[in-house]
């Protein structure tokens, strides 16, 4: 068997649990951008139109962030486990319900799916600096301001004046 050759060398010391940790996200976020697709192939209502370009922003901008974990997990030496499958049972978010159709329920399922992996996100960076690994802790930070931004066109949208 022929020695790996690492593209960028791991800064921590504990490569396995970071792999473990990163299929996790990975999986997190594939899962995440079905749901928006879900969402964006679905939606029906008032709002149709800019339901239907505000989810396919989002999920082009997970799409970036399944690139961006992945891409990470092999620079460090790992196998990107990224297909729907492994996905699907690793994933933690909640199922997406799958017979919404109008915009408010996709709203608050759309947002409860983000900020459900946004926590895990955070966590992540955090994790990602206790084993030493600054350059991952600041791929999930970036991931987490993206992430914010998108909580908040979300609830702006749904937002109800009393």
């Amino acid at each position: 068997m022929t020695k790996r050759i690492v593209a960028i060398e791991p800064t921590h010391s504990t490569p396995a649990l970071l792999n473990t940790l990163l299929n996790q996200r990975l999986s997190e976020a594939v899962d995440l951008q079905m749901m928006l697709k879900q969402a964006h192939w679905n939606v029906k209502g008032s709002n149709f139109i800019c339901l239907h370009q505000l989810f396919d922003s989002i999920y082009n901008s997970v799409v970036a962030s399944v690139d961006q974990i992945a891409e990470r997990i092999v620079q460090t030496g790992g196998i990107a486990e990224g297909t729907v499958r492994a996905s699907a049972a690793r994933s933690r978010l909640a199922d997406y319900p799958l017979t919404l159709s109008e915009g408010p329920a996709h709203l608050e399922a759309v947002a409860k799916a983000l900020t459900t992996f946004r926590h895990e996100v955070r966590n992540t960076v955090d994790e990602a600096d206790e084993m030493g690994d600054a350059e991952t802790a600041d791929l999930f930070l970036g991931i987490s301001r993206s992430l914010d931004k998108w909580v908040w066109f979300v609830e702006a949208h749904g937002h109800v004046p009393t």
